[in-house]
């Protein structure tokens, strides 16, 4: 089960290896953080390492041995449950002086928190006895953070066996992963990411740990991402009927945010927090009906009591003055702060090249990209050793990677087996197809670019834990794909996991000197020029149904500029200026979007 947190941000998943063992980077701190399942090897791979670190025997899972996924999630959140247990008990043991690990815990700490509050208290008395009668208090209010999984939904391809032969539908990758965590030691939450998958939502129906004992508490909690309120109700009520409670509602910017980024119809997060505001008791009243109906059915003990439902949110925060806003506006019970710690080598896991590469990113190096295989937008970073890697293999007339891990095929064109349109073998033919058209040259080259613009995300978002772990041998095992949100480009340089809590709560500046409109403008300029390039796309060839939908997107837009007017006084209470300036970016992107209108047939 979550700890009641003591911090209010928490640090997202973010790719396959930058959040791979977070958790034994601050955990120990009180600070939660999300590690992704997706990739079993790489899994395995960084449980050996930490065995071998940590004087651990280690045996190894193969590849091929039965249940063999399920079984390396297992073993490696067993490894930081066991790890960060020990961490947190030779922290308690520490004495309170000026660089022990037990001070930083509190330093840490907001300066809001009563914990903070009584660790001040403790400083100043006089009274020796008292001191150590406080300390020991504060010993005993020491909690680690969080140990929280990711499942990206979509993520979920049947597996073989050796004879090639579909193995059963439990073994497919998210179930497999979700039965790794649901077995483990670990008393975190499972995120789930990337919209529905049916099948999962009812997998989870199997394992007791994620429903209500007698008194209502569950060992592990689900956490739902979501990108608006219709989501989070559509998805909650599914897995309510089934008995199953989502303890947590974890709203993502569309677009402002790191990795792959799902956008809305053109709903802003300004105003999909307002209809979570307005609507979050009505929410959790709806889910509890429906969770005490099923859970009565199944013949399970009804909680008297409705559970508690967080509601957090994440993409694209830079100041203590946007977070707190969040908290105290919104009513969010935390907030994500991703990108800035791919900055701070102590809370992340991120090779020394792409590191440097991040501390000197500007706007121009940061882009939404075509290069996931799933055909979903990627924010990524411009020359990376992945990308160039990539541009080696085309020159050489061998483009495309080798397919090892095969997490995200998806392409039955060729073959009956999915195929990865990153992977060699799926590029080759679809080159050769592309070849038979006798297109115009220019037509061909525009299509083949499209071909071979993909990356291998399974090696590249890995790759950084193979560097620092010093796992393999091979070329490909240092070329790097990396997923910042655009919001990188106002944080420069390498930070210290205190100073970038500090900067969360206001007692530092990690921002650069480039001029940083808020939050909420950033975004919204992430979807004017997102809308725009729809509508180029589309333009030419322009049917009534892709007519109607940029229409009704223009329309979410202009909803929320005229949402973001109304509550600027409120955003920047007692600072004109601030109003001013914001009113002034809002009214440009007002303008672009009806000037791109009027030169198209889009209508509103």
């Amino acid at each position: 089960m979550q700890q009641d947190t003591l911090h209010t941000f928490h640090i997202p998943v973010m790719g396959l290896a930058f959040s791979i063992d977070s958790p034994l980077k601050v955990a120990r701190y009180g600070i939660s953080s999300v590690l992704s399942l997706s990739d079993d090897t790489l899994l395995e791979q960084t449980r050996a390492h930490y065995c071998q670190e940590n004087g651990r025997a280690y045996a190894p899972i193969h590849k091929g041995e039965d249940d063999y996924r399920a079984r390396r999630v297992t073993a490696y959140l067993d490894l930081l449950d066991e790890l960060v247990t020990e961490q947190v008990e030779e922290l308690k043991q520490e004495d309170f002086t000026p660089d022990s690990q037990l001070t930083r815990y509190f330093t840490l700490l907001p300066d809001t928190s009563p914990l903070k509050a009584l660790y001040n208290q403790m400083l100043e008395t006089e009274s020796a006895d008292e001191k150590l009668r406080l300390q020991e208090e504060l010993r005993k209010a020491v909690v680690p953070g969080s140990i929280d999984v990711n499942i990206m939904t979509k993520l979920d391809k049947t597996n073989y066996d050796k004879n090639g032969e579909a193995l059963p539908q439990e073994y497919c990758d998210a179930l497999a992963a979700l039965r790794g965590f649901a077995q483990s030691t670990v008393g975190g939450s499972v995120v789930f990411s990337a919209g529905m998958n049916l099948r999962l939502f009812g997998y989870l129906e199997q394992f007791p740990d994620l429903l209500p004992d007698h008194d209502g508490h569950f060992k592990k909690e689900v956490i739902i991402k979501v990108s608006d309120y219709r989501s989070a109700l559509v998805q909650g009520k599914i897995l309510a009927k089934k008995g199953l409670w989502v303890s947590e509602f974890r709203i993502e910017s569309g677009l402002n945010c790191g990795g792959h980024a799902f956008a809305t119809d053109g709903y802003l997060l300004g105003p999909i927090l307002e209809e979570f505001k307005q609507n979050r008791e009505a929410l959790r009243e709806e889910l509890y009906s429906l969770f005490c109906s099923a859970l009565a059915s199944k013949g399970i003990h009804v909680p008297a009591i409705i559970p508690a439902m967080r509601i957090t949110v994440q993409g694209g925060v830079g100041t203590p003055q946007e977070h707190n806003f969040l908290l105290e506006h919104y009513g969010m019970d935390s907030v994500g702060w991703g990108t800035p710690f791919l900055l701070v080598p102590e809370a992340t896991t991120v090779d020394e090249e792409t590191l440097l590469q991040l501390s000197q990113a500007k706007q121009e190096d940061l882009y939404l990209s075509p290069i996931s295989p799933l055909g979903v937008p990627f924010n990524a970073l411009r020359n990376t050793s992945s990308e160039l890697l990539k541009m080696q293999r085309i020159e050489k007339g061998k483009p495309g990677s080798p397919c090892i891990k095969k997490h995200l095929v998806s392409s039955t064109e060729f073959t009956e087996e999915p195929l990865c349109t990153a992977s060699r073998k799926y590029q080759r033919r679809k080159l050769e197809q592309l070849q038979s058209l006798q297109l115009a040259p220019e037509v061909y080259l525009k299509e083949e670019a499209k071909i071979l613009v993909k990356e291998c995300l399974c090696d590249g978002l890995a790759n950084s834990a193979m560097q620092l772990f010093k796992i393999g041998k091979k070329a490909a095992s240092k070329a790097v794909t990396i997923c910042p949100g655009p919001n990188l480009a106002f944080f420069s340089g390498i930070f210290k996991l205190q100073e970038m809590v500090d900067h969360i709560y206001g007692r530092f500046n990690a921002l650069n000197g480039t001029y940083r409109p808020h939050m909420f403008v950033n975004e919204l300029r992430l979807y004017v020029d997102y809308w725009k390039n729809k509508k180029a796309e589309q333009l030419d060839e322009l049917t009534d149904k892709q007519r109607k939908h940029l229409q009704n997107f223009w329309q979410n837009l202009q909803q929320g500029i005229q949402y973001y007017k109304e509550l600027l006084p409120t955003l920047f209470a007692d600072e004109l200026e601030r109003q001013v300036i914001m009113l002034d970016e809002l009214l440009e992107a007002e303008d672009q979007l009806l000037l791109a209108r009027l030169e198209s047939k889009v209508e509103a």
